[in-house]
């Protein structure tokens, strides 16, 4: 199924499966979604991903993380730049999220990095998402 917006899938698919309760989520796979989950997996967010071939289709396992209690790590994560509204911002003006204790993953002119990231490298770009 085609989607008009594969990163807000992703998303929608993390917190669903967070609120099920499920080890697991598969989605399909692509370069974007990959390098957003890479990142996600650095700063602890999900425990792990993986590609494989499922029905002769490339999908990314993603690994889902909780806490001690069964409570998700991701309290939240929000799409900020969409395909009707795209949000770029320079390397001083990326907002950061809840003072520090989310991230915000920017797409920049060096790939997919934090938002801590592109402000140390002075890197500014698409402002793709924020997770706390």
């Amino acid at each position: 199924m085609k989607t008009s917006d594969p990163l807000s899938d992703l998303f929608t698919r993390l917190r669903n499966g967070m609120r099920a309760g499920h080890d697991r989520v598969d989605v399909p796979a692509s370069r974007l979604k990959e390098a957003v989950l890479k990142v996600l997996e650095n700063e602890g967010f999900v425990a792990s991903y993986r590609r494989e071939e499922k029905d002769g289709r490339p999908v990314l396992r993603v690994g889902l993380k909780y806490d001690g209690e069964g409570e998700p790590i991701v309290a939240g994560i929000e799409r900020v730049s969409r395909p009707g509204r795209r949000v770029y911002a320079k390397a001083d003006a990326i907002p950061a999220v809840l003072g520090g204790l989310g991230i915000s993953i920017v797409s920049t002119s060096r790939g997919i990095v934090t938002d801590k990231q592109a402000r140390k490298e002075r890197l500014g770009g698409e402002v793709l998402c924020n997770v706390w």
